[in-house]
């Protein structure tokens, strides 16, 4: 095995060893590039819902054909941009900086990028098979029970598909968290990374059940012929937004947490001072993921649950930005007297202080339920969420595709183009949403497609569009500063940066496929630092140099989701024409194959699940000697 790493691979080669690849590092890549495809698809999908605001009146897009495009800018961008990205990350860096050799279950962590992988491409596929949803990223029920064609179909299904996969690495990174820290490494001397991963983690094995629930009744209501959300049928369209809100709220803190542990990193290495007040840190990470299942009710204030239930959720909603503020401040207090490198992730945290906390206000503004409900569906709410997720995840992703990119890829970012995509993503993302708080206080309502002359939206909303242009802008440069590293590949050694505090800059790049020749031993928080600064700056074993096991890869994974993808297309095809289905379904054609699709595709998952159950996969054993060769060769590139 070992050997086979280190040869050069063919182009098939490398394609099939990421197929069949179990190791974290090479899943976090995985991650990036579909993350990264699907972060580009959301962004163009933003950018038809400029031009098509742009000016009033606008026939760009037909009214249809924009519901489907806001709903699929949404979906994309939460299920299959922000949050596979930001899995890119925790893969890349939370088994090296607790010290352990992969995660917890390797074969499980390969089928969470699968499932998501292929349940992305079934909801995107809608577009070219018919039509893509159109009920808004939400979905709510007595939209998307009327909504006629199969689009809904693919949400609901291709959500099902990649939203197991999120579940299974959330239980995943739990258990690597909790069960594989090295020797010393107590959970007071975890990063911020490790621990906003861990309460994500956590949120992600609460908050993901609701939403599998709620899709399944969605499914049988529109394929089954069952009444939960069918009013005239003694169903209750509310409950929909019961079960979307309790998965939608922890969600967004889902995104966020490890964007705030992404940001913890940047700020202490780049201040060259350990964070402040780690332990109100940790004790406002844990609290945030505590109050996040305790506010969703807050998305229905204009439902009508009645004053207790408001009231109830309004202190709920404000009792949540304090924690929020606690970080706030510490990030502020660990800039605060330090010696400051100005490098790109350092711009973008900087810049996420203010623009967060700009998207955090206008949140306590919302908590308040009477003024939320003027402010409910206008364009203060886009405004408002934007400048949380933008504000918040997007600069995280951004800061952190600068910050670990030599962890993952052993080369540098050029920051010159690194900087120029900052600025422009920056002064872009204002300019679109800063006015659009406006815009919604002046009365014009959200999710429209068009608006008349005269009514003073005009330059406010050429003003949006410009702004978005200029975000795209910086993506563009952005994509040509990967390709440009890419091409150069030019090798960085072991701690690029210079002040690397924790486990993972510790270890030469690029990385081994077995991280650590020896577990290291945890003298403290920010155990690299530690010993720069009282030892060596080599990290101290905790065992003797031997022989360890390490797991081999498996294509089943693979296999397993192809199944469930083929399974999709034969229980989406399966209810149309049948007269038991909703009225939008059992009008279209009927598909006789379909029901073979479905029993191929379980079929094909099934299969894969028993030979995995039945097949002695005993892995390999990394051998001393190799070891030794390899760490003399790391001595020889140091010196």
């Amino acid at each position: 095995m070992s050997t086979a790493t280190t040869q050069k691979r063919g182009f098939l080669g490398t394609i099939w060893e990421y197929m069949t690849t179990v190791d974290h590092k090479k899943i976090a890549i995985l991650y990036l590039i579909a993350g990264g495809f699907f972060f580009a698809l959301g962004g163009i999908e933003a950018m038809l819902i400029r031009i098509q605001l742009a000016v009033p009146n606008n026939d760009f897009l037909s009214a249809g054909l924009f519901n489907e495009v806001i709903t699929m800018h949404g979906t994309t961008m939460i299920f299959l941009a922000a949050m596979p990205l930001l899995f890119a990350f925790m893969n890349a860096t939370v088994p090296l900086q607790i010290g352990a050799r992969d995660v917890a279950f390797p074969f499980l962590n390969a089928l969470g990028v699968w499932l998501f992988i292929f349940g992305g491409i079934f909801l995107n596929l809608s577009w070219f098979l018919g039509g893509a949803p159109d009920a808004g990223w939400t979905s709510y029920a007595s939209l998307s029970i009327i909504s006629p064609g199969h689009g809904i179909d693919f949400y609901a299904v291709g959500l099902q598909i990649a939203g197991a996969g999120t579940l299974i690495s959330g239980i995943n990174f739990v258990t690597t968290i909790i069960t594989m820290r090295a020797p010393g490494m107590t959970y007071m001397r975890m990063p911020l990374m490790t621990w906003t991963t861990l309460i994500a983690s956590v949120l992600i094995v609460f908050a993901f059940p609701p939403l599998t629930v709620g899709l399944f009744l969605l499914i049988f209501d529109r394929m089954f012929g069952s009444n939960f959300f069918i009013v005239e049928a003694g169903g209750n369209t509310i409950i929909w937004e019961h079960l979307f809100w309790i998965f939608g709220h922890p969600e967004v803190y889902v995104l966020i947490l490890p964007a705030f542990g992404i940001f913890s990193e940047i700020f202490a290495t780049f201040a060259r001072k350990r964070l402040f007040g780690y332990s109100a840190m940790v004790f406002a990470t844990v609290l945030i993921g505590f109050f996040g299942f305790m506010v969703w009710a807050h998305h229905m204030f204009t439902v009508g649950l009645g004053p207790t239930a408001n009231a109830i959720f309004a202190l709920a909603t404000m009792a949540i930005a304090v924690p929020t503020g606690i970080k706030i401040f510490n990030w502020i207090f660990t800039i605060w007297g330090g010696s400051i490198e100005f490098t790109t992730p350092m711009m973008y945290a900087l810049a996420f202080i203010p623009s967060f906390v700009m998207g955090g206000v206008t949140g306590i503004m919302q908590a308040v339920a009477p003024a939320d409900y003027q402010y409910h569906d206008s364009y203060f709410i886009v405004a408002h969420f934007h400048y949380v997720i933008v504000g918040g995840v997007v600069f995280a992703l951004l800061a952190g595709l600068h910050y670990y990119w030599p962890l993952m890829f052993s080369t540098m970012l050029n920051e010159k183009l690194g900087k120029v995509t900052f600025w422009f993503f920056l002064l872009g993302f204002h300019c679109t949403f800063l006015i659009q708080h406006f815009l919604g206080l002046w009365g014009m309502p959200r999710r429209v497609f068009t608006y008349l002359d005269g009514q003073g939206y005009n330059a406010a909303n050429m003003i949006s569009t410009v702004g978005a242009f200029m975000m795209a802008f910086a993506v563009i440069v952005l994509l040509i500063n990967v390709v440009i590293t890419l091409v150069k590949n030019e090798k960085v050694g072991r701690d690029p940066w210079g002040d690397g505090r924790t486990l993972e800059w510790s270890l030469p790049l690029p990385v081994p496929y077995y991280n650590f020749a020896q577990t290291p031993l945890i003298r403290g928080l920010d155990a690299f630092w530690l010993e720069k600064k009282e030892g060596n700056g080599e990290m101290l074993p905790a065992e003797s140099l031997d022989d360890f096991h390490m797991p081999n890869n498996s294509i089943i994974p693979f296999i397993i989701s192809l199944g469930l993808f083929i399974a999709g297309f034969g229980s989406l095809y399966f209810a149309s024409g049948k007269d038991w289905a909703i009225d939008a379904v059992a009008n279209l054609p009927e598909r006789p194959w379909a029901i073979w699709l479905l029993v191929i595709g379980l079929a094909i998952t099934f299969i894969s699940m028993i030979v995995r159950s039945f097949k002695d996969d005993l892995g390999y054993y990394v051998k001393k000697e190799e070891l030794i060769k390899d760490l003399e060769e790391q001595e020889r590139g140091a010196k």
